[in-house]
């Protein structure tokens, strides 16, 4: 995975109704180190990072870089999403495209946050790279992740044997802009109250 390419960055913190995303900051690393040392979160992930090995390694503020977003409710994070370019992907239909990623704290599970904020990503996405390719993949064992793919209109493109286990990929293409106060997902206009400018279409491309 490298960055995202020709955008600029960082944005200006993306303020939906619950949620902010904005750069990760310094008061976010013990957050951080919770996240990637999670046994929970990092169940269908190949494992976590030993909490020792992340507390040497991240001395202040978490690495910032194109494509991180720290997603923020009520001055604490609760996740992080990340927009990377797939130049080495494993699965030819992905490469060169734009792979969306999350991580959510198991406190933060259950509440619609992780819809939300990838909605909100995306749409900021569709605003920077007009008619960016964006794909997503997970393990097929891990319903939430599924059921979120669904949610957001990501659109099944193969499954194949990774790692151990069953992959799923699913691919969405950005296009237009919807509706004030609506985010269309899958063709369904849905009452995530989200910017107009960070608001799009989702359209179903074919790989």
């Amino acid at each position: 995975m490298t960055e995202l390419g020709p955008v600029a960055w960082p944005p200006a913190p993306i303020r939906i109704e619950r949620l902010v995303l904005r750069e990760p900051e310094a008061r976010d690393r013990a957050a951080f180190i919770e996240l990637l040392a999670s046994p929970e979160v990092h169940t269908y992930l190949g494992g976590p990072r030993p909490r020792d090995e992340l507390e040497r390694e991240m001395s202040g503020t978490p690495e910032r870089w194109p494509g991180s977003l720290v997603v923020d409710l009520d001055g604490s994070m609760i996740g992080q999403i990340l927009l990377r370019r797939a130049t080495g992907h494993r699965r030819p239909a992905a490469t060169g495209k734009t792979d969306l990623g999350y991580l959510f704290l198991p406190r933060a599970w259950g509440f619609g946050y992780a819809a939300e904020a990838c909605a909100a990503a995306l749409g900021w996405l569709a605003g920077a790279l007009p008619g960016e390719p964006v794909v997503l993949t997970t393990q097929t064992a891990n319903v939430g992740s599924m059921r979120l793919a669904a949610k957001l209109g990501f659109t099944e493109v193969e499954r194949f044997e990774a790692w151990g286990a069953e992959q799923w990929l699913g691919s969405l293409l950005l296009v237009g802009l919807a509706l004030k106060g609506h985010q269309f997902v899958g063709g369904v206009v849905s009452l995530l109250k989200v910017p107009r400018q960070y608001i799009c279409h989702w359209s179903r491309p074919s790989l």
